[in-house]
């Protein structure tokens, strides 16, 4: 019996660590204090074996620097975090979408979606790959098991490029049009959240959270010179 009050004992301490842990929230907003991407040239259509590929849309006017913009808790993945799976598509000469989060661990598909043939590959430093070429209807997998940054392009066109971002945990977002987001599971005490913008590249800032209740925190993207 002491045996099962002991284990009773543990488990119980244990939940209440949990709880007492993974307690806090933050509640934050980006400022975006000018136009962080630029616009693209665009090139000669691509044609092979006779075949013309689906026109490319016209960029529009104005961009949602927001759309590409991700921030999250910069720490350890949980226990039961689960890898995920994932789909970057070549449509239209594109990648899309032009962002893709994943945790580390997990999986990111690209079917080839047009009538012609791609190739995709990365020569980042948190992943190298070369999917050699391959046509419309087929597909290839990559795992990502390092956190960073994986810039995707295919050797054929040249204007087309993606960005897989491999973050190290569930905890992460992107902001709204009025780049507000938020978090909760936070483990109290000092912790890092982190900015990422596709342009922009990395912001990161140290925040207490509290066990409970929850704490604001801003970024300005990108940091004044006086900062």
């Amino acid at each position: 019996m002491s045996r099962f009050l002991a284990v009773i004992c543990i488990m119980v301490c244990a939940s209440a660590f949990a709880a007492r842990t993974f307690a806090g929230e933050i509640h934050g907003r980006i400022l975006i204090t000018k136009a962080l991407t630029k616009k693209r040239l665009a090139l000669p259509d691509y044609q092979m074996r006779g075949v013309h590929p689906p026109p490319v849309p016209e960029p529009a006017e104005s961009l949602d620097e927001f759309s590409r913009l991700v921030v999250y808790w910069d720490g350890p993945p949980a226990p039961s975090q689960s890898p995920v799976t994932v789909k970057l598509i070549q449509q239209n000469i594109r990648f899309t979408p032009e962002i893709v989060v994943v945790p580390v661990g997990s999986t990111v598909s690209f079917p080839n979606n047009d009538p012609i043939f791609h190739n995709v590959f990365s020569l980042s430093k948190a992943k190298q790959f070369d999917l050699g070429y391959y046509p419309s209807g087929q597909s290839r997998t990559v795992k990502f098991d390092t956190a960073g940054v994986v810039q995707v392009y295919c050797h054929i066109h040249r204007e087309m490029n993606a960005a897989i971002l491999v973050v190290p945990n569930h905890i992460f977002a992107q902001p709204g049009k009025d780049g507000i987001f938020s978090f909760s599971n936070i483990p109290a005490g000092a912790q890092r959240i982190a900015v990422w913008h596709k342009s922009a590249g990395f912001f990161r800032k140290r925040i207490d959270v509290p066990e409970t209740g929850s704490v604001d925190v801003s970024f300005t993207v990108p940091v004044p010179d006086s900062e």
